[in-house]
């Protein structure tokens, strides 16, 4: 898979995972809200029978989701992206997220870490933001297997010493293996094919 690469010896026992290189990771993108919650919708007047009453964000939650599963015979095609977002507690200067993915081949019991340029790095949010999101795309993985993705949250005081931490799993990402080449057409297998030569008359 790409994005990390992932060792080709399947080893219960080994902890983490190396992929193969040619990993694309499309990493972006912070967006944050930092204004109150609106009350009423837009060109609706306050209160009116056709307001909309729109609640901010919870306070320290967090959050993380598969956002696209892309299944196909060529690897290259194949990919994954998962999201994460946090919304900041009070005394928070930054907040942070690391997602890692990890994978489980049919063979295994355990998910394992898959390693590669871009994934289990942290990423820091701009200061006093109030919502942080985040979103990870990881192309070119392996088949047969099953992926997901872990990610870890941290908030930061203005010191930088971590406030509060959660952690949360993704739903999986199902990659079938691929589907056996058709035979090519010919004489059916038991089957034995007399030939025989003509010799022309001198």
């Amino acid at each position: 898979m790409d994005s990390r690469s992932v060792p080709l010896d399947r080893a219960r026992r080994t902890p983490m995972r190396v992929l193969t290189a040619q990993a694309v990771v499309a990493c972006a993108l912070v967006l944050l809200f930092a204004g109150p919650a609106r009350a009423g919708a837009q060109g609706s007047p306050a209160g009116g029978l056709g307001a909309q009453q729109v609640t901010s964000p919870v306070a320290g939650s967090a959050s993380a989701a598969l956002e696209e599963c892309v299944t196909a015979t060529v690897q290259e095609l194949r990919a994954v992206a998962f999201s994460a977002e946090m919304t900041a507690v009070p005394g928070t200067m930054r907040m942070a997220m690391r997602i890692d993915l990890e994978e489980r081949a049919p063979d295994e019991l355990e998910f394992h870490t898959v390693t590669s340029s871009g994934l289990g790095v942290w990423r820091f949010s701009d200061p006093k933001v109030k919502v942080y999101k985040y979103l990870k795309q990881v192309t070119n993985v392996s088949a047969p297997a099953v992926y997901r993705g872990f990610v870890r949250f941290r908030w930061l005081n203005a010191k930088g010493h971590t406030i509060k931490r959660a952690e949360r799993l993704t739903s999986r990402c199902l990659q079938p293996g691929v589907p056996p080449e058709p035979a090519e057409p010919g004489v059916a297998s038991g089957t034995t094919t007399n030939s025989s030569s003509t010799t022309p008359a001198a």
